[in-house]
């Protein structure tokens, strides 16, 4: 029998910290409607991310997925490197 894995998260940000070995930081921005008054603000949400290469600079948009947890803080890896900055 073969083991079905389960479909994992994907998200795509902005590589806020490339300065850690292996690990980056990655900020997620997404609109969001207020309840009551509908108006829509920005909120932001920061993940840390496996980065095995060290490949990822700042201000990176890059896509992670989620994974088995790496370290106390990172949940997430690295899966591609969406566009480079400039």
């Amino acid at each position: 029998m073969e083991a079905k894995r389960n479909a994992r998260k994907e998200i795509v940000g902005r590589v806020a910290s490339a300065k850690m070995d292996k690990t980056i930081s990655v900020s997620v921005v997404r609109s969001i409607k207020h309840p009551k008054y509908g108006k829509y603000f920005k909120k932001t949400k920061t993940f840390y991310a496996h980065d095995d290469k060290n490949e990822c600079n700042e201000n990176d948009i890059v896509r992670i997925m989620e994974t088995r947890p790496l370290s106390r803080l990172k949940r997430w890896r690295l899966v591609e490197i969406v566009e480079r900055a400039k």
